[in-house]
């Protein structure tokens, strides 16, 4: 439930994502006090830190004149996405404002996004770094200013109903409507919430320009892993599961391949280089299925080597079965062998998902046994996951 000020109602909450930010924190506090004078306001730092940022915050907090409160995740989940709807659900406000914890993010901001909501015609407002005047000055070298727009005109093409009136999609400094998102529908993966909200159903957004400033102090937290979870974020949300499947599938498809080549130049025979190329990427799929197709799912499923051996006895037995039936294909209907093969690994590949979903991921406890109609319900729930309508 909400936190409530006793004696004050909150106008407007502040929510503040941190991991190891204790830099920054007393400065952070100060200009947004600063800013929002005149406005009742709290902030709320969702912190995930594992160094001394928790008690930082509460020394400032206690010196504060504003309400500053402090959750701080020993078991984050959902990562930046995560604490984000964590602080939204316990905002004292309706109208909740997220912005970064190192004040590339200018707290000056903060009263002419929340007066442009006032207007009362809005759901969401975004601040934009590529909107009027806005400025992406902040990024670290010409390489992340690269990264940044390639990776924005990517979203936009993937999405261009949903956002076709924002820039700046993957912004981390907006104000919404808690009310207007369907916090039990997100399923935030990673650090571009803003992302996924937007595409979930339509809003009403505006947007207001700002610059995206230098770090006030500490390390940036970017790096390939993340852009390796904003790829998979961005195909969940625009393909759903079905699809990310398919991408690891044609990975597995073209490292099979590749290890193949290696192995036979290197004087090992064929046969024995395909038994080992099977089998890498059979392992390779799942350790990836596990990471970015059903980690919603892992909690309520058996244990990971109970998946592991179902996912490994399937894709060898699926293995036994397809090339056979290739080989007949090609002897009895006089196609050729590229064409049998692919005919067979798109019936395998529905196959492969069908087992995946509801048998290696199914839940622990199962209740009395799903009617036809329940299991096509919960496969097609699993295979159609929101993307643009």
């Amino acid at each position: 439930m909400p936190h409530r000020v006793p004696g004050v109602i909150i106008e407007l909450s502040i929510i503040v994502p941190t991991f190891n930010e204790a830099p920054n924190v007393a400065e952070l506090v100060a200009r947004v006090t600063a800013a929002v004078e005149g406005i009742d306001a709290e902030i709320v730092f969702v912190d995930d830190s594992t160094d001394d940022t928790p008690e930082v915050m509460r020394v400032v907090a206690a010196g504060a004149g504003i309400p500053v409160r402090v959750i701080h995740r020993d078991q984050p989940v959902g990562g930046l996405g995560g604490a984000v709807v964590e602080g939204f659900r316990a905002a004292a406000s309706d109208v909740c404002l997220v912005m970064d914890g190192d004040l590339q993010h200018p707290p000056e901001k903060i009263p002419e996004m929340f007066e442009r909501h006032r207007e009362g015609d809005v759901d969401v407002v975004v601040a934009s770094r590529y909107a009027g005047g806005g400025t992406s000055t902040g990024l670290a070298d010409r390489t992340r200013v690269l990264v940044s727009r390639a990776s924005t005109a990517l979203t936009k093409a993937m999405f261009p109903v949903r956002l076709h009136d924002v820039s700046d999609p993957m912004t981390g400094f907006f104000l919404v409507s808690r009310s207007a998102v369907d916090l039990d529908g997100l399923h935030p993966r990673g650090f571009k919430i803003l992302l996924e909200i937007l595409v979930r159903k339509p809003f009403r957004i505006a947007e207001v320009p700002f610059d995206f400033g230098d770090r006030h102090a500490g390390e940036s937290k970017a790096s390939f892993r993340q852009g390796m979870h904003f790829l998979a974020q961005l195909a969940a949300l625009r393909f759903g599961k079905m699809s990310l499947f398919a991408v690891i599938g044609g990975l597995g498809a073209v490292a099979n391949v590749v290890i193949v080549w290696a192995l036979t130049h290197l004087g090992v025979d064929y046969v024995v280089a395909a038994i080992i190329a099977a089998e890498v990427t059979i392992i390779g799929n799942f350790l990836l299925i596990e990471r970015f197709v059903f980690q919603d799912m892992r909690g309520d499923a058996s244990g990971v080597w109970s998946r592991f051996a179902k996912s490994f006895a399937f894709n060898n037995a699926e293995a036994v079965i397809r090339i056979p039936i290739v080989a007949l294909m090609v002897s009895t209907s006089h196609i050729s062998a590229v064409l049998a093969t692919a005919i067979t690994l798109v019936v395998a590949f529905f196959v492969r998902f069908v087992f995946h979903s509801l048998v290696v991921y199914a839940p622990k406890k199962q209740g009395t046994p799903s009617a036809a109609r329940e299991v096509i319900e919960k496969l097609d729930e699993q295979a159609m996951q929101p993307g643009e309508l």
